[in-house]
């Protein structure tokens, strides 16, 4: 087993956040006592630590583990709780003498303690209406629902070849016209690491590959090849095709992450949706005045937010999304 040492835990334990929707526990599957069984009483949640008075127990050392790093979680109770009780007690410590210097009454303190508690609210509310809809029976029932007994997907099986140019493209292109082969001439001029295997892509499906890409290749039949470049941000491409197929199903193993997913958005859509009816909601704009229907949003003057260029990644295609 890994070893970590107190230091690893201690700054783990000071940067754990609370689970948000999409990190949602599996709810667990607890069938119903049957008639007549005893009902267990509350579980023990004995003091661990007592710090000038305030108590902190078991459970509280529980709810801190579950934030850590799986790999953390996994080192033994007698090892991982000593040190938790240590962060607990450091915590209490530092939180005792900020209220003694009297910063809970600073109002930057206080916005941050407000924005902490709504966020609490909200992941409980999210916890609370995302357990029922991720279940193993909600998900069986999801997938035999949307996915299970339908066709799947199609696939093609393609290759291509990534020129810096529409000229060099044109020009493979009349190679390939004069005889040449599709898999030499890869290797020999694209730029694109697929190259060396020949350009081969293999089998991918239409909202795997950028549009434009994939509107090329799924117009082929297997063994034809683009007469004209086809355009993408990473270059000029000639592509053909060598198989088409219809992909099977995915198993159930295989499409749950992307139910469960599925199934947290959905009910906090849901949600969201329901609570916005009778809502009284007003929009201002950034200089607090009432904001009409032609107004656009701008920061104030002076104040540029930064934001990165939304690009794809490129993969091994260099048309991948």
């Amino acid at each position: 087993m890994p070893r970590f040492s107190p230091r690893l835990v201690a700054l783990a334990v000071i940067f754990a956040a609370p689970a948000l929707a999409q990190n949602a526990p599996n709810a667990p599957n607890q069938p119903a006592a049957p008639p007549g069984a005893s009902v267990p009483g509350p579980k023990p949640d004995p003091v661990v630590a007592r710090i000038n008075g305030k108590d902190e127990h078991l459970s509280d050392l529980e709810n801190l583990a579950q934030n850590l790093p799986e790999q953390l979680r996994q080192m033994p109770p007698n090892v991982l709780y000593p040190i938790l009780i240590d962060q607990i007690i450091d915590r209490d410590l530092l939180v005792m003498q900020a209220r003694k210097e009297n910063l809970q009454k600073d109002p930057e303190v206080q916005r941050d303690m407000r924005d902490a508690a709504d966020m609490a609210l909200q992941n409980a509310l999210i916890n609370r209406i995302v357990s029922p809809a991720i279940t193993d029976q909600a998900l069986q029932a999801a997938y035999q629902k949307e996915i299970a007994g339908k066709p799947g997907e199609e696939e093609v099986h393609a290759r291509h070849i990534l020129l810096p140019t529409e000229a060099a493209a044109q020009q493979v292109i009349k190679e390939l016209q004069g005889g040449a082969d599709f898999a030499a001439l890869a290797k020999k001029d694209s730029t694109d690491p697929a190259g060396a295997n020949g350009g081969d892509l293999g089998w991918f499906k239409k909202g795997d590959m950028l549009p434009e890409f994939s509107d090329a290749a799924f117009a082929l039949k297997p063994g034809a090849y683009t007469t004209k470049p086809v355009h993408t941000r990473y270059g000029w491409h000639v592509i053909q095709v060598l198989e088409r197929r219809t992909a099977p199903p995915p198993t159930f193993a295989q499409a749950r992450d992307q139910l469960r997913q599925k199934a947290i958005q959905d009910a906090v859509q849901k949600e969201i949706e329901e609570a916005k009816q009778g809502a009284k909601i007003e929009r201002f704009n950034l200089d607090g005045s009432p904001q009409r229907a032609t107004d656009q949003i701008e920061p104030p003057s002076g104040d540029s937010p930064s934001g990165d260029t939304p690009s794809g990644n490129a993969g091994a295609a260099g048309a991948t999304k």
